[in-house]
């Protein structure tokens, strides 16, 4: 017996890296499975069926349940189709986990519009639209009367959630899965459905490029960085045993870590009488010093920081 027996779950960007390592976890655990890729390189480029069919096979061969899918998520007709496809193959709906997600890599100043669009396509557009197709779904079978127990996992970052320098598009982008993840709980928490999101770390396609040899492997030592580290909390979260809902959630290695959403520092608060003047923010600020535990600098004539 599994833990999702029965259940029905779509992993998007399961072709490949951590979203393959759900999809198998999830079958072997009695799900069954939309496996969702467009096939495209790690910068959005291209297209092809043959990563999310593999897996699929890959399932089946192993006695599990899965049906490949390569729409685009981040297309409103392909979201929609996705979610049919779901209750067209298995009858049900039950789990989602946002995974796709593609990288474009500059520095801010060198960003160009279209790869500032692009990756926010994929990474923002493409988690809304699935969510918003599936959580009508869920939506009007609540409606309808049915009891519902669904969940959906979004794939936040660290780059989103604290900051990179060179993602400023990627950052950006996952910054904002992690408040629509908040927003999201809320909204449809009434439905029965939960909503969490996770912050991978793991060896993949996207991050080789940037750490390359630096996470592999010590031969006769743990592999934190399998992606396949990553999967058992994300089952964990959609499975119907997990209450957890508005959370974000650092995952990597032997690791689960909270993280806090944003709170306001009670250390660090400038108070006045009426209305500030430019004088009086100047001199209450030297007073309280920086605040702590931030990224503030000083510019100096050259351009620098100190």
């Amino acid at each position: 017996m599994g833990h999702l027996d029965g259940k029905t779950v779509i992993v998007t960007g399961a072709g490949r890296g951590i979203g393959r390592e759900h999809a198998l976890l999830f079958a072997q655990e009695g799900a069954n499975v939309v496996v969702n890729d467009l096939g495209g390189a790690q910068d959005g480029s291209g297209a092809a069926a043959g990563p999310a069919e593999e897996v699929a096979q890959e399932i089946r061969d192993a006695g599990g349940n899965a049906v490949a899918n390569g729409d685009d998520v981040a297309d409103e007709e392909g979201a929609a189709r996705i979610v049919a496809q779901a209750l067209e193959t298995f009858g049900d709906l039950h789990g989602l986990v946002n995974n796709a997600g593609i990288l474009r890599d500059r520095v801010l100043v060198n960003i160009s519009p279209e790869d500032w669009d692009l990756v926010v396509r994929v990474n923002l557009r493409g988690t809304f639209l699935m969510t918003r197709a599936a959580g009508n779904y869920w939506r009007e079978q609540s409606k309808a009367g049915k009891d519902i127990s669904a969940a959906v996992v979004n794939t936040s970052s660290e780059s989103g959630v604290f900051g990179n320098p060179g993602q400023a598009n990627y950052a950006a982008a996952k910054a904002a899965v992690a408040s629509l993840t908040q927003v999201a709980s809320k909204e449809l928490g009434r439905y029965g459905v939960r909503v969490n999101a996770i912050l991978p770390q793991a060896r993949t396609r996207l991050t080789e490029g940037a750490f390359g040899d630096a996470l592999a492997a010590k031969e006769g030592e743990f592999d934190r960085w399998n992606p396949a580290n990553v999967s058992p909390f994300v089952v964990y979260l959609a499975s119907p045993t997990s209450t957890l809902t508005g959370e974000v959630f650092l995952v990597g290695g032997s690791r689960v870590q909270r993280v806090k959403p944003w709170e306001k520092d009670p250390e660090w608060k400038l108070i006045t009488e009426g209305r500030w003047t430019l004088d009086g923010i100047d001199k209450a600020v030297a007073e309280a010093g920086l605040p702590t535990g931030g990224n503030t600098w000083t510019a100096n004539p050259g351009g620098g920081k100190k």
